[in-house]
């Protein structure tokens, strides 16, 4: 049964790997695409914002699958330093993660008080 369920991880970790830097290269391809668009058509550096914090989703969402290949790598009977492996890149990831969430929250916030902010001085009293 354990023989079965490596093959299967043979197959499924490259396929989430890929996966993951897929999401990630797709996001990359975006971003530039409209980084080039919004540069030509704005040069506003709070317009490149939206394109940041779409940036930063599909990064986060491009290391979640890339560690959910690192957990599916060591699931058959890991040894110590698989799982010690696995353990210092899960930690990397992880604080890549919280602080890419981080800065994308920031980024939100200032984006929607500017709006409030532009709303407000907008109507007229």
């Amino acid at each position: 049964m354990e023989e079965v369920l490596r093959d299967a991880l043979g197959v499924l970790v490259p396929v989430v790997e890929a996966c993951g830097a897929a999401v990630i290269v797709v996001g990359a391809l975006w971003a530039f695409v409209r980084f080039v668009v919004v540069g030509m058509r704005d040069r506003d550096a709070r317009a490149f914002v939206p394109v940041r914090l779409t940036l930063g989703r599909f990064l986060a969402l491009g290391l979640e699958f890339q560690l959910a290949s690192d957990v599916l790598r060591t699931a058959v009977a890991p040894s110590f330093r698989e799982l010690g492996q696995l353990a210092a890149v899960a930690a990397i990831r992880t604080a890549l993660n919280y602080f890419l969430a981080r800065e994308i929250d920031e980024e939100r916030r200032q984006l929607a008080e500017e709006r409030a902010h532009g709303d407000t001085a907008a109507r007229p009293a």
